[in-house]
């Protein structure tokens, strides 16, 4: 394997975080990889009008080509033109023609290029699998020669082997803090608590418990609501939702609450070691963070110093009781340090050049790639280290 390597990655979006949670996770990693060397090109189809809600111009740090994407030929096209890559990488939840272009990846791969799924959103492609014993994509998991995700951990891992994964390894959220940083706080986005979330099936309950049950036991606190979805939703007269919230706003959304509610998806919570890129902007950006329980919080930030956990409503209602500007402050920046020093994209990008630079022989002799643990560079060796 080259040391620098062509990529050629189909996703959502990398443009555009328009009813795309995913957006700020590619272009953390991806800018990252391009520092260490590596040339990278984002395929995204042009679809759920995703380029008319662009929130950045194409960057110099990967070249996008948007394809269309109103036929199975318009995929295969674009799919071809990523023929020759040293590593091709197919994400989970493209949302246009995923099932084609699992395989049609496949179909170009040769001896010498790594073909990489990345999934996104391992819970759901799961469940999935699971639940539907004549989903194609079975079959595929072995022919990959890596399964990435973004979250996880352990419990992701061995249900990917299970489905016959060469190799499975998380490569968790991150900040970025070139892009969620610190700014000056504005009064339109002023609150004691905030919520940036888009309204999906598998998360609304938890925000029916965490959030708006809440703001309904406090009826004198101000609560926020950002994301698309929620026009026709019931919501207490102390919430102000201000629909999708660019992600050039996102800084003064996080710094303008007195705290910020992270709400887990249901199929992340019941896995854990799922932290969204939610987090990972608030903390980045100094805020106080309240986030529902899920198991392996305390691997990216420690409770009641760094986060503050909520099981139910009571314990959010509680958490904004005791929570003044100082202790606030005090959290925020904890959370601010440790993610620095532990949890930045620069630092997942070194994780998995790790990774590849340890099985530089494993695709063209067919062997299987090693599991990190038989690697292995854990998450805390890798502190402080940044290309």
């Amino acid at each position: 394997m080259k040391d620098s390597m062509n990529i050629a990655f189909f996703g959502s979006s990398l443009v555009s975080a328009y009813w795309n949670g995913a957006a700020t996770y590619y272009r953390g990693i991806i800018r990252a990889l391009h520092r260490l060397g590596h040339q990278i090109t984002f395929y995204e189809p042009d679809a759920y009008d995703r380029q008319r809600h662009r929130d950045i111009p194409d960057p110099d740090w990967a070249r996008v080509v948007v394809y269309p994407a109103g036929s199975e030929d318009d995929v295969l096209s674009a799919v071809k033109r990523a023929r020759g890559a040293d590593m091709l990488v197919k994400t989970s939840g493209v949302g246009v023609y995923d099932r084609l272009l699992e395989s049609a990846i496949l179909d170009i791969k040769d001896r010498h290029t790594l073909a990489v799924f990345w999934d996104v959103d391992a819970p759901a492609t799961l469940d999935r699998v699971k639940a539907d014993a004549r989903d194609l994509f079975k079959d595929l998991i072995p022919l990959y020669d890596l399964i990435l995700t973004y979250g996880g951990g352990e419990p992701v891992v061995k249900s990917y082997e299970a489905l016959g994964a060469r190799a499975c390894v998380p490569i968790y959220n991150a900040l970025d803090a070139h892009t969620h940083h610190p700014v000056p706080p504005e009064d339109r986005f002023a609150c004691d608590l905030g919520l940036l979330a888009n309204r999906l099936p598998d998360r609304e309950a938890r925000i029916d418990e965490f959030f708006f049950a809440a703001a309904e036991r406090l009826p004198s606190h101000r609560f926020m609501l950002g994301g698309s979805g929620w026009e026709d939703k019931s919501m207490p007269a102390n919430v102000n939702y201000v629909g999708h919230v660019y992600t050039r706003d996102h800084n003064a959304f996080n710094c303008s609450s007195r705290a910020v509610l992270n709400v887990n998806r249901d199929s992340m919570a019941n896995y854990g070691f799922s932290p969204p890129t939610r987090i990972f902007e608030a903390a980045g950006s100094g805020a106080c963070l309240i986030t529902d329980a899920w198991e392996g919080i305390e691997t990216f930030l420690t409770p009641d110093r760094e986060v503050l956990v909520a099981h139910d409503a009571d314990d959010v209602v509680q958490h904004l009781h005791a929570l003044d500007d100082a202790k606030a402050k005090q959290i925020g920046e904890a959370a601010r340090r440790r993610v620095l020093a532990e949890h930045t994209y620069q630092h997942r990008a070194l994780q998995l050049q790790h990774l590849l630079d340890a099985n530089k022989q494993f695709s063209r002799k067919g062997a299987k790639v090693q599991r990190e643990s038989e690697l292995t560079l854990p998450l805390s060796a890798l502190a402080g280290k940044t290309p």
